[in-house]
């Protein structure tokens, strides 16, 4: 009796992590997380097996206590600082069951059997912490991997182990959710220890879009990450491109953000789905919020209206006198032209005409390509599909003149640059460059059949010259259709398709 007496007052004490007279405990050589519990051998064999069946709660609560230690220090993230504070509130209620047993041995009601009663229930919880604990050492698991091993474990074990494990989540997932809701609410990544299941790459510039044909800043300036929490992986797209349109705004200089209520609060998630109606009331404000900017105070509207008067040639009156006006120069070769004289031919004739009415005429200007249509297209394909090394061997004629090479290019300043992005212009170019060079062919056309009609009273006898002033007409009059097919019927969905 004397010894089960010392055994249990023993047994309160590695409860708690303290070693008594007849328990020992020694850590295993090499594995930091193994803790070892013995036995004195004098002790009666009966109580023996009697202790060790509460060793491993033992063990349990020293793996745990340690690695709140170790685990509540910033460095290792939020989400292990938040895992770590659920861990020690936890700690807190097993102390106190461990206090009232202890309560309970000092006015001698209880027995050693009696003591692996009321350690049972606590059994199943505590190893299934221990559980998560290791596998999060071993893998140094931070952010949203600890909350995707704490979810998979809750779908095991009984209900008591289940509930405890989705209480650990929850808590754990608090700081995350902060992160979250900063984000989708005001754009903002506040992610001191790069938990968030978003990149920021500062050194992407909204400059860059005007020139950057794979739009990198867009793409890249803020990602997604592998480690996505699995209650978030279907929705991750959306939320990404939530916080990318407050961005948009707030570079524009508008500190817009999210109207928030305490229905919105994403302190926790559930099986209600709360969080998801949450993130989706955020994306159509942000959504709306946008669209609504880039309409009304950028006009973008307006810009691909304009875009079309000039790259589509829907009116292309401007064009007619600029190839008159600009014919000498079009007809160098193409390292030979004068841009900025090629850009003052082309300011007289959008001053001089209809264009001048237009209050986005200003941000034309036109430049000199280095190869031909054919060859620009190539090279769009090649870019496309990333394999520029690739690219195939169209042969360039052997001397192109600026008929050939002329292309109007157009001022895209931010935001519109997201919209009407560099790759989008470059499709409007090749577009325009077939466009004029039809244009051209139109005009030579028109100047041979003229030559016809002068000549035509000349010829007595009627065959030759009849004979091409109809395939003159043949050829006229289907590129005349061709045109006005491209510019006015084609020309209208393409104009609102960047």
């Amino acid at each position: 009796m004397q010894h089960e007496l010392i055994l249990i007052d023993d047994l309160l004490f590695a409860l708690v992590g303290i070693e008594g007279r007849y328990i020992s405990i020694k850590r295993v050589h090499g594995k930091a997380d193994v803790v070892s519990f013995q036995v004195d051998a004098s002790m009666d064999l009966a109580l023996q097996e009697l202790a060790k069946r509460i060793f491993p709660l033992c063990g349990s609560y020293l793996l745990i206590d340690e690695f709140v230690e170790s685990r509540s220090q910033f460095k290792h993230g939020l989400v292990n600082h938040a895992f770590a504070a659920a861990l020690r509130a936890f700690l807190l209620d097993y102390q106190a069951m461990v206090a009232q047993l202890e309560h309970q041995f000092r006015l001698r009601r209880l027995s050693i059997q009696g003591l692996w009663f009321y350690c049972q229930p606590m059994m199943g919880s505590m190893q299934a912490l221990s559980t998560v604990i290791r596998k999060v050492s071993a893998n140094n698991y931070a952010g949203s991997a600890v909350l995707n091993l704490l979810q998979s474990q809750a779908m095991a074990g009984d209900s008591a182990v289940r509930s405890l494990l989705e209480k650990m989540t929850h808590s754990a997932s608090n700081a995350y959710l902060s992160i979250l809701e900063r984000w989708i609410y005001e754009g903002v990544i506040d992610d001191p220890y790069g938990e968030f299941f978003i990149a920021e790459n500062k050194s992407l510039q909204k400059e860059s879009l005007t020139q950057d044909y794979d739009a990198k800043y867009w793409r890249q300036r803020y990602s997604l990450k592998k480690d996505i929490p699995s209650f978030l992986a279907n929705i991750a797209g959306t939320i990404l491109t939530t916080g990318k349109y407050l961005n948009v705004m707030r570079e524009c200089g508008y500190n817009v953000q999210v109207p928030v209520s305490e229905n919105s609060k994403l302190m926790t998630f559930g099986s209600n789905h709360q969080y998801l109606e949450c993130v989706k009331a955020a994306y159509e404000f942000a959504s709306g919020e946008l669209l609504s900017l880039i309409k009304e105070k950028y006009d973008l509207i307006g810009k691909l209206r304009s875009i079309k008067h000039y790259l589509l040639l829907d009116q292309g009156d401007f064009l007619v006198h600029f190839m008159d006006i600009a014919r000498e120069e079009l007809l160098k070769k193409h390292d030979e032209i004068s841009v900025e004289k090629l850009q003052s031919l082309l300011d007289l004739a959008l001053r001089t005409t209809a264009a001048a009415a237009d209050p986005c005429h200003e941000d034309l200007t036109c430049c000199v390509e280095r190869a031909s249509v054919l060859k620009g297209l190539s090279r769009l394909k090649d870019l496309d599909i990333k394999n520029v090394s690739h690219s195939n061997d169209l042969e360039e004629p052997i001397s192109i003149t600026g008929l050939e090479t002329f292309s109007l290019s157009y001022k895209i300043q931010w935001p519109l640059s997201i919209v009407i992005s560099r790759k989008a212009l470059t499709k409007y170019q090749l577009i325009f460059r077939f466009l004029f060079h039809c244009k051209h062919v139109e005009r030579q056309l028109c100047g041979a059949w003229q030559m016809h009609q002068g000549v035509r009273a000349l010829n007595s006898h009627g065959t030759a010259i009849s004979r091409s002033s109809l395939l003159c007409r043949s050829m006229l009059r289907f590129i005349n259709s061709l045109l006005h097919y491209l510019t006015f019927e084609a020309g209208f969905f393409v104009s609102f398709a960047p």
